[in-house]
């Protein structure tokens, strides 16, 4: 991309149902990236200070530089999902985001930052499948909170509210993205290709390299014995 080349500034949102393959499409964004000018953001609760803050003052915080690409993993929009269902907020702070959103998105655009919204699709029978799939599996059943299980309840109100939250923030400048995503490997792959074309770039991969010959090695150096270090000791596999 020629995010750094140009000092451009992206952000990519990418919400959806619990248990949608948001986080895989995200490590399948970053992977091949410099962590340097690429950074996941996925904040927790907010804290009692940010609790009193504006809603999207935490977010800011977390907002790009010139030549920086931020992958949100949830995002503001938690206050139109999981906030709103789950009574985290009044009524009045949800109808307030729903009225302020759509600015707030306009004014990073107009500032001069790309802003991709992603929405990961997911069946309600795909859905219990994978969250039967993280509670049977000891080394992934941490990504089944207490949260989901309750959340399980409430497919109806989730779909209500996503569709009042497209309804309001679906705009022009910022337009949501929909992502079928009960097949994992073409979310990865749809949602990749579609931010590579959003966003101008170039083949920037290096040119072959011609390695010089190494110095010979320095027949007065000693190293120390083997003894005199802690080695990891190897695992039986």
């Amino acid at each position: 991309m020629q995010i750094k080349a140009k000092g451009k500034k992206l952000i990519v949102l990418f919400e959806g149902r619990d248990a949608a393959g948001k986080g895989g499409a995200i490590k399948c964004v970053a992977e091949p990236m410099n962590p340097r000018g690429c950074r996941i953001v996925a904040l927790g609760k907010p804290s009692d200070t940010e609790k009193t803050q504006w809603y999207f003052q935490r977010y800011v915080a977390h907002l790009p530089a010139a030549g920086e690409i931020v992958l949100f993993d949830r995002s503001w929009y938690n206050r139109a999902g999981v906030d709103h269902v789950m009574g985290f907020c009044t009524q009045d702070e949800y109808m307030e985001f729903l009225r302020s959103c759509p600015e707030f998105e306009r004014m990073l655009v107009r500032s001069g930052i790309i802003l991709l919204k992603y929405w990961f699709s997911v069946s309600d029978e795909e859905q219990e499948r994978r969250f039967h799939e993280r509670a049977g599996n000891p080394a992934r059943r941490w990504k089944l909170s207490d949260m989901d299980i309750e959340s399980r309840e409430k497919w109806v109100e989730f779909s209500k509210a996503k569709d009042e939250m497209f309804q309001h923030t679906n705009i022009k400048q910022a337009p949501w993205y929909d992502v079928e995503a009960d097949d994992k490997r073409r979310a990865r792959l749809n949602s990749l290709a579609h931010l590579l074309s959003m966003v101008p770039y170039e083949d920037a991969t290096p040119p072959p390299l011609q390695l010089p010959p190494r110095k010979p090695p320095d027949e007065s150096y000693v190293r120390p014995p083997r003894s005199d270090q802690n080695f990891v000791p190897d695992v039986e596999l």
